[in-house]
């Protein structure tokens, strides 16, 4: 498959919650392991790298922070092979706040970098809808460990 334009894994969501307290939840392991992955080496910051796991699937990624901007935007490398990936953070009335998520720079054939966006795209869209209920109600769904249950090939 030849590709005309490098595609691009986009999520979005609104998560009814000041701005500060979104980005908070995205730098802060403390709270991301309620929604996302289950254990980090240390906070997001810019310069430091730190390795994100998924227990329950034997997986880890190590994170580069190539740009960040309290309560605004995160710019980072990371999955194997690496991949950008850029948060952004926009407060909207009402104390609330848009995430969106683009991820880009898949390698591979262009079925391989498709297949890569399409699996990306999915996988944020359920970041973005954890987040949003722990963040709003207080609620840890599950959503990532429960994406791929044992006992399915």
């Amino acid at each position: 498959m030849e590709l005309n334009q490098a595609p691009i894994a986009e999520a979005g969501m609104l998560i009814r919650r000041p701005v500060a307290e979104v980005f908070e939840a995205i730098v802060d392991p403390a709270i991301t392991t309620k929604f996302w992955f289950t254990h980090s080496s240390g906070r997001l910051d810019g310069g430091k790298p730190v390795q994100w796991e998924w227990r329950m699937y034997g997986a880890s990624t190590k994170v580069e922070v190539s740009e960040i901007v309290p309560n605004e935007k995160i710019a980072m490398l990371w999955s194997e092979p690496p991949t950008t990936a850029v948060w952004t953070f926009t407060a909207m009335p009402g104390d609330a706040t848009f995430l969106e998520v683009r991820n880009f720079g898949f390698a591979g054939s262009g079925d391989e970098q498709v297949g890569q966006a399409i699996d990306s795209t999915g996988g944020f869209s359920l970041v973005l809808a954890g987040a949003k209920a722990w963040l709003e109600q207080g609620l840890t769904l599950g959503l990532i460990g429960d994406r791929h249950p044992k006992g399915l090939s």
